[in-house]
């Protein structure tokens, strides 16, 4: 059965930081393409960024040069660094395995003043 938990949203100001974690269980974690989601109020879920098996990364423009993401095989863990966060960047973000169709539950993130 594959569980996917992520943590360490909250609310914090613009200019924050935050870092965000999933982890994965159930599957061969280090043989998948993984990814961050995020779905805004009254918005569709989008791709934030995403990382191969290999480590390459790949990010929406909106990220650019903001966010990182990472990941752990060892301990089947992915990781998404977000800096000079925006209030435009408010959402609850998710954790795929990018060709699985599994979701987590999501963690919020919340930028405002």
């Amino acid at each position: 059965q594959v569980r996917i938990v992520e943590s360490g949203g909250g609310s914090v100001e613009p200019g924050s930081s935050l870092r965000l974690s999933c982890t994965v269980s159930g599957i061969n974690f280090k043989i998948y393409q993984m990814g961050w989601y995020r779905q805004a109020p009254g918005k569709q879920r989008e791709l934030v960024a995403n990382i191969t098996s290999s480590g390459s990364t790949n990010y929406a423009d909106s990220v650019k040069d903001r966010f990182t993401i990472s990941r752990d095989n060892v301990w089947n863990r992915l990781r998404l660094q977000m800096n000079s966060l925006k209030v435009e960047d408010t959402a609850v973000y998710y954790c795929k395995v990018s060709s699985l169709p599994f979701w987590g539950r999501g963690t919020q993130v919340t930028v405002s003043s």
